[in-house]
């Protein structure tokens, strides 16, 4: 983009004399977007989870369906939109993504004040955002990469993982208020205008988008569908990051609505309470965005990522003893800053690696099938998890989850030796 490659940028100049890097106006609006949009998701922190419990008296398998299913069927319908994004301009498909999530979640508040709101209609709804998520995912990596210097992607890719812990920090507990004051369907439709509100902003990005890497007429053609897919098993770097990733993330996410449905149910935790439990610890997110780039210059990037891989796993073993009272909540707040922490460090760093080892013109393709795996990850061991919750009791599938975290740096890489091919910038 004009702009966002200045030869005094691509030196690490600064503007201003001041210690803050400037990527250009066109990143800026960039980040101003995705800032709307996760301050808007992070306000409705958690909010299908709460309105099934709260509204439709869901119990802990049917929230854990709710969070399967959604993620699941969205990734596979977005299997084709990988290709799809790949040989389109990524702009007016991240506008269009918006829009989408934003009609999806607006009929939420709409059936609930017709008294028509069904577990059922959540379920399309997340998985329309699920599907859309993905695509909207995808088109902004390889929008990323075009946007800023090669050298510049982690800087990038640290502020978005700042501005996501951030919001992460003040959405939840204003969330929670809002709740309170105004009922669960509130922070549905903030979120809904927070894509709207996106959308403008990747409009409003200065400049004409350069023509998409890859470029042919027609639709994704059936051998394209595993395009994304070869690329990540076929490198020796990527395939280790990918396992590793799908695990973690999956035994994770697999204990969040088992804890919220502890936490709000069995332990009688008010949601401001639960929300706080999961927002103050974001400081350490915040904190570990901040501190990846000079950990990387001084380290490496693949000492950072295996040491800040390892001790993520560390932490979540801790939530299956939390109990009642302000104990139990400093216990949450105590496990999620150490494993939050580490989070900031080694997401930027995972992202910006994934972005350096993959071509220009497959980016769209390895990013939809990275998402889209994860999120399959995800669907399926959170309804493993839900089953084996409603079997065992939510405190023994937390503590199996917690155990078997322990094992997962084993399948992070143990070098860093890509082609050299893949390691040139475009």
């Amino acid at each position: 983009m004009p702009g966002s490659r200045s030869g005094g940028q691509r030196r690490g100049g600064y503007v201003g004399g001041g210690s803050r890097r400037s990527l250009g106006p066109a990143f800026g609006r960039l980040w101003a977007a995705y800032a709307v949009s996760a301050f808007g998701t992070r306000l409705a922190f958690d909010a299908f989870p709460m309105i099934a419990i709260l509204v439709l008296h869901a119990g802990p398998s049917q929230v854990a369906a709710l969070a399967a299913t959604g993620a699941a069927v969205g990734a596979v319908l977005a299997v084709p939109l990988g290709p799809w994004v790949e040989f389109r301009p990524k702009r007016p498909v991240m506008i269009g993504m918006d829009v989408a999530r934003a009609a999806a979640l607006l009929t939420v508040p709409a059936a609930f004040a017709l008294g028509l709101l069904t577990f059922a209609q959540l379920l399309v709804v997340s998985v329309v955002v699920a599907a859309a998520d993905i695509a909207f995912a995808a088109a902004a990596g390889a929008c990323l990469k075009a946007l800023v210097a090669p050298e510049d992607l982690l800087t990038a890719n640290g502020r978005f993982e700042s501005t996501a812990w951030t919001a992460t920090m003040i959405g939840p507990p204003l969330g929670g208020a809002a709740i309170g004051l105004l009922g669960p369907m509130s922070t549905v439709a903030a979120d809904a205008a927070s894509y709207l509100l996106s959308a403008l902003g990747i409009r409003a990005i200065p400049g004409a988008e350069p023509a998409p890497a890859a470029t042919r007429t027609g639709g994704p053609r059936p051998a394209e569908l595993l395009d994304g897919w070869r690329h990540l098993l076929a490198h020796p770097v990527l395939r280790p990051l990918l396992l590793n990733s799908v695990v973690v993330n999956g035994l994770i996410m697999a204990g969040t609505p088992l804890l919220a449905v502890l936490m709000l149910g069995p332990l009688g935790f008010a949601p401001w309470a639960y929300a706080l439990a999961f927002a103050a610890p974001c400081l350490g997110g915040l904190l570990g965005s901040r501190l990846s780039r000079p950990l990387v210059e001084r380290h490496g990037r693949h000492r950072v990522l295996l040491t800040a891989g390892t001790l993520r796993a560390c932490w979540p073993l801790g939530l299956a003893f939390v109990g009642p009272g302000t104990a139990g909540l400093l216990l949450v707040m105590a496990v999620e800053l150490a494993l939050i922490t580490c989070m900031g460090v080694f997401t930027p760093v995972l992202a910006t690696r994934r972005l350096e080892l993959t071509p220009p013109d497959k980016v769209a393709r390895t990013l939809s099938a990275w998402s889209v795996t994860s999120k399959a990850g995800i669907a399926a061991t959170t309804a493993l998890w839900g089953l084996l919750a409603a079997l065992v009791g939510i405190r023994a599938a937390l503590a199996l989850a917690g155990l078997l975290l322990l094992l997962t740096p084993l399948l992070l890489p143990r070098q860093d030796r890509e082609p050299a091919a893949a390691a040139r910038p475009a």
